[in-house]
């Protein structure tokens, strides 16, 4: 059974990546743990009497949403009748990056599916949310990041830029590679370049992505890069109706090395489809 964290702070877009989670998900058995933190405004602390007044604070908000997250549990039961699935809530006095590593070590968490822009309703996708906190901080666990506005029908298509020069090893892709298995969906695995002469080691990897898609519906392709790397995977996706976009998160990556721009974080500005970010090894 698979454990999958849905971090909440029932916004819209959390609700939104819920869903999808559900659906993504649905023919796997899995236990969601729908988790929310919170920490009180710091400047309300400080009036008055501080100490006794933070104990009442915490306990009011803890109150207030345990019973949302109770309706939450309570319409995915009444609502969501998929014998694969169970649910959990989770309320943790913290921020959130610390709630979803302490949820990931003591819940054995496999993967984290969040809505891509909080409560705020900003227009950006990532900037100024905690969901880019996550993405870069959290490199041990695969994460899927959904826009706001996305609606999944069905996985048909996953897009999957590399530049052939890492090693990939079954453990890294295996998130993605059952998700296109049991979905029967096509990937589209591209370099994106001014040149496309391979090297050995390249061509080695190439071979080795063969063996591991050669039960999958896939095809290779060179995409000529564009004014920046982030924009050039978004454009192509688009242009190729891809439903995800998977990214492997390797620390040095060409593409920061070739833009100067960290990939991971900029693709959220500018895509409209959800990202699966891989861990690296």
């Amino acid at each position: 059974m698979k454990i999958i964290l849905l971090p909440t702070d029932f916004s819209e877009s959390a609700w939104n990546a819920m869903f999808t989670a559900l659906k993504l998900y649905a023919d796997f058995s899995c236990h969601f743990i729908v988790l929310n933190s919170y920490e009180p405004n710091i400047a309300n602390l400080l009036e008055g009497n501080g100490k006794q007044r933070i104990g009442v604070i915490y306990e009011s908000m803890s109150k207030q949403l345990q019973v949302k997250l109770d309706k939450i549990i309570d319409y995915l039961r009444k609502n969501h009748k998929n014998p694969n699935h169970t649910f959990e809530k989770i309320s943790i006095a913290n921020n959130l990056l610390n709630a979803i590593k302490d949820t990931i070590h003591t819940h054995h968490i496999e993967c984290i599916i969040m809505g891509a822009t909080g409560a705020t309703g900003a227009k950006e996708v990532f900037v100024g949310s905690n969901s880019v906190k996550v993405v870069m901080s959290i490199r041990n666990r695969p994460i899927i990041v959904v826009p706001k506005e996305y609606s999944l029908q069905r996985l048909k298509r996953v897009a999957f830029p590399t530049n052939f020069l890492n090693y990939f090893e079954a453990s890294e892709l295996n998130p993605m590679l059952e998700l296109v298995r049991i979905w029967k969906a096509e990937t589209y695995i591209f370099q994106v370049g001014t040149e496309f002469i391979f090297n050995d080691l390249q061509a080695t990897n190439t071979l080795l992505l063969e063996k591991y898609f050669s039960a999958i519906d896939h095809s290779f392709h060179k995409v000529e890069f564009k004014g920046n790397v982030a924009d050039t995977i978004s454009d192509f996706a688009e242009t190729n109706a891809a439903d995800i976009i998977a990214l492997i998160h390797y620390s040095h990556s060409f593409f920061e090395k070739l833009t100067r721009e960290a990939v991971v974080k900029r693709m959220g500005f500018h895509t409209n489809i959800p990202l699966l970010v891989l861990t690296e090894r």
